[in-house]
């Protein structure tokens, strides 16, 4: 067993400063870092991390102190991001508890924190933030107790290690004294002492479990796991045994460890260590390396079942085309897959019409998974996000929602009047210093469509987070939607003479100069139904003019619909058509007429 190690995953709430604690250890300690890591959050390296703010995909880093190597995995704290986070804590003997010294621990932490307590290894509790004015850690560490109590910690979990830290100025001690702490280093030495060494024989069979992939151009499909007994060495023969449990030889092409935040060639990594290898194509997240003498297999990794699902089409809008570089359905099914081998909790099925049922952890799941795709060069066509059913005693059950929202006061009864036309169920309410907490349990189908009203009803300072809760009964009917769509009469380019026209019917999606398609959605209807409006008008010329006309008419800026705020919007009888350049709204059939006609057949 290797005394020298320790496996930790760091967890917490979105937000919270995991990343940039991670940053903070990884500066401080004795590993050498590239001289191009920048000082900024060295491990938000993907262009979407840095854009959001959140952590996305799990990473590894292993850092040097005092003789020791701290191997840490950096979790997302995304609930829809699960996947990534119940397969990384398998590596892991201990864990870091990331809490704002203000907010204490949110929905999410709970998700994560449930997770962890279920496999039963050490929880050190980091306060963080405590540098902010309005920090109360004593209130974030009663909050942090409660936590665990009511996830049915065990005595000895419940008696958890505290570190108080301010992880954006690289401080930590045992006190939330900020002026009494000098650097880091408290909280290397609480993880030396409170984080037990891995467990695992080295003399033992070969055992290595496969927690993530990566693909790299010269080595191909890269697994990284750990090694939970016996030895990896670089070029020897290994079982591979999948998830049927078939079990085939390869010889290992490149042996990897951690220095750093980076993959370093070695001749051996022995039980306990986190080892990254090269050389078995066909291995998948959650199955087994083994001995090849005596091959023995680990239990496979199980991950929750996804709840939302959308539909996934070819491009065959009038513009399909003109924008993307992989347009056919042999290129976005080959996408598709080569996204499966890395990301446990999505399911693809192919149906009909070249076409895909995508089904994910949430909207945000899907939302980031159609945002890469875009980036990468592909156009689609996206349906309104559905949820998943599922029939239990012949009773249909659909999932529903933890949801706890913070607003200020005057905003309260704004939320709760539209959450409960959503069937949302208030479960507690309470009041501090005139912010309103509000918790409630509602249909994951409610809250579709409902960020951009909640934003709007507190103005912007609304925080809403919501995390799965269970399958239950349908809660009844759903209202339809209370607005219509503005769509297009006929394709051309915008004119700021129509718009102006338009605008007095709705709320538009386009300025003028842009080129659109009959049938497309150009903006919100300010009543029940859809409106066909003309938006490639021009004004007609004459030589004629009269003092001061149209110095009166304002043109309101438009609002632009980002990918996620378009999956929200559509209606059942619409699409979200992608490019790499455009978000387009649009009507599954593009002519108004054609559409009327449909609708009379399937009345009569």
């Amino acid at each position: 067993m290797k005394t020298d190690i320790r496996n930790i995953a760091i967890i917490a709430h979105v937000d919270h400063g995991k990343t940039t604690l991670v940053d903070a250890l990884l500066t401080q300690s004795d590993t050498k870092l590239h001289k191009d890591a920048g000082s900024e959050l060295i491990m938000d390296s993907n262009e979407l991390e840095r854009e959001r703010g959140i952590t996305i995909f799990s990473k590894n880093a292993a850092i040097t102190w005092q003789g020791h190597k701290i191997n840490i995995i950096d979790t997302p704290g995304h609930a829809d991001f699960g996947g990534e986070v119940e397969r990384v804590l398998k590596m892991a003997d201990g864990y870091l508890l990331l809490v704002d010294a203000k907010e204490g621990p949110m929905p999410q932490t709970r998700f994560v924190l449930k997770k962890a307590l279920e496999l039963g290894h050490r929880v050190i509790v980091v306060i963080n933030k405590i540098d902010k004015p309005d920090a109360r850690p004593d209130y974030a560490l009663n909050k942090t107790f409660d936590l665990f109590i009511e996830l049915g910690a065990s005595d000895h979990l419940t008696d958890f290690p505290i570190v108080y830290a301010s992880a954006k100025q690289g401080l930590a001690g045992l006190t939330p004294t900020i002026a009494d702490m000098k650097d880091i280093t408290p909280l290397f030495a609480t993880i030396l002492k409170e984080v037990p060494p891995p467990t695992g024989e080295a003399a033992a069979p070969l055992q290595f479990l496969a927690t993530s992939i990566t693909a790299n151009d010269f080595k191909g499909r890269i697994a990284t796991g750990r090694v939970h007994n016996g030895k990896l060495t670089a070029g020897e023969r290994v079982n591979l045994i999948n998830r049927q449990g078939v079990i085939t030889p390869y010889r290992l092409s490149s042996l990897m460890t951690y220095v750093g935040l980076d993959r370093v060639e070695v001749p051996e990594v022995l039980a306990g260590d986190i080892a990254a290898i090269a050389g078995i194509p066909e291995i998948d997240i959650g199955e087994t390396v083994a001995d090849i003498d005596n091959p023995m297999a680990l239990p496979t990794l199980h991950i929750e079942e996804p709840t939302v699902k959308i539909n996934i089409l070819v491009n065959d809008s009038p513009l399909a085309g003109t924008e993307g570089k992989y347009v056919t359905s042999r290129q976005i099914n080959e996408r598709l897959n080569k996204e499966l081998e890395t990301d446990m909790a999505l399911r693809v099925e192919p149906r009909g019409e070249g076409g895909w049922t995508v089904s994910g952890r949430g909207e945000l799941h899907l939302a980031i998974l159609l945002e890469r795709m875009r980036r990468d060069g592909y156009e689609v066509q996206v349906s309104r996000p559905q949820v998943i059913t599922k029939e239990v005693d012949g009773q249909t059950l659909v999932p529903w929602e933890d949801v706890h929202i913070e607003v200020p006061d005057v905003s309260s009864g704004a939320v709760i009047a539209k959450l409960s036309a959503r069937h949302a169920q208030l479960q507690n309410m309470h009041t501090e210093n005139n912010i309103t907490f509000l918790h409630f349990l509602i249909p994951t189908y409610g809250l579709f469509g409902y960020k951009g009203e909640f934003m709007i009803d507190t103005k912007g300072l609304g925080i809403i987070n919501s995390i799965f809760a269970d399958y239950r009964p349908d809660s009844g009917a759903w209202p339809e939607r209370d607005r219509g769509s503005l769509v297009a009469h006929e394709s051309g380019t915008t004119a700021l003479y129509s718009l102006l026209n338009a605008q007095q019917r709705g709320r538009l999606f386009f300025g003028p100069g842009v080129v659109v398609y009959q049938g497309q959605v150009v903006g919100q209807h300010a009543r029940e139904k859809d409106l066909v409006v003309n938006v490639c008008k021009g004004k007609q010329l004459t030589n004629m003019r009269s003092k001061g006309e149209g110095s009166d008419e304002h043109f309101d800026a438009p609002k632009i619909m980002e990918l996620e705020d378009a999956l929200e919007y559509i209606g059942d009888d619409e699409l979200v058509e992608i490019t790499p350049q455009s978000i387009r709204l649009r009507k599954k059939i593009l002519n108004a007429a054609d559409e009327r006609r449909k609708t009379m057949g399937q009345r009569q």
